[in-house]
């Protein structure tokens, strides 16, 4: 399998399918590159007088969740195709699982859906599936690390908020055309705000305002206290 990733990474490459928000799963970055460049720019922005909106959010059971005959489609868009696909095709689609209780083991069941966790191909053949979101939003700046999704941008008027809750609709958007979903209870949003500015932004999310509070992203906790009187802070926290 290594062979093969490998393979599929240098098509990738070459002809630069992998977007560049995309940190997770790759050689030369982590969460900490995300962590850095996010915080970088926020507080930029921030040094410069501009209040911040950030959407933190979290896909449900993201793995498991993959359509295989969509994920097929758009490895063949992607040039994957051939030998090499009808190889994927059939390590897909050929999995099985088993329950096992008290040493009874249950008839074997076709996976419908889902990349094969702890293997090789697996985090790539995700990557591959979830990377065109960001041809969705207009607006905002998107961030990616596996499962976790980070939306964002400067918010100083109510245009800017309209702004910002419309790429948060494309989103939900690209997750129903994919058969995807976001964790309501995992998404929040992080307001940056100057020294006396009040939180007053809602953004929605299948009907649902998103709670305005601090919540770790990538094993760093944001906080706020809503005032902002110094800039961002991270707080060490254990890793994913």
């Amino acid at each position: 399998m290594h062979i093969i990733y490998k393979h599929i990474m240098t098509h990738c490459e070459k002809h630069e399918i992998l977007v560049d928000f995309l940190h997770g799963f790759r050689k030369g970055r982590s969460c900490e590159t995300q962590l850095i460049t996010v915080r970088e720019e926020i507080a930029k922005w921030r040094d410069d007088g501009h209040n911040v909106d950030m959407l933190i959010m979290d896909f449900s059971k993201a793995f498991d969740k993959v359509p295989h005959q969509r994920l097929l489609n758009k490895l063949e868009s992607y040039g994957i195709h051939g030998n090499l696909g009808s190889w994927l095709k059939h390590w897909l689609t050929t999995q099985t699982q088993t329950v096992i209780l008290d040493g009874e083991a249950s008839s074997p069941v076709k996976v419908k859906s889902g990349v094969p966790q702890g293997t090789v191909l697996g985090p790539l053949m995700f990557l591959l599936y979830i990377h065109d979101i960001g041809t969705y939003v207009n607006h905002s700046r998107v961030k990616l690390f596996a499962d976790d999704c980070l939306l964002y941008r400067i918010v100083n008027s109510k245009e800017d908020e309209t702004k910002l809750q419309d790429d948060l609709t494309k989103l939900q958007h690209w997750a129903d055309k994919w058969q995807m979903s976001f964790n309501i209870k995992k998404c929040f949003l992080l307001s940056v705000r100057k020294k006396g500015h009040q939180v007053t932004s809602q953004y929605k999310i299948y009907g649902k305002i998103l709670e305005a509070e601090h919540h770790p992203f990538l094993g760093v906790e944001f906080e706020s206290d809503l005032k902002w009187d110094h800039h961002i802070k991270f707080n060490k926290s254990q890793e994913k």
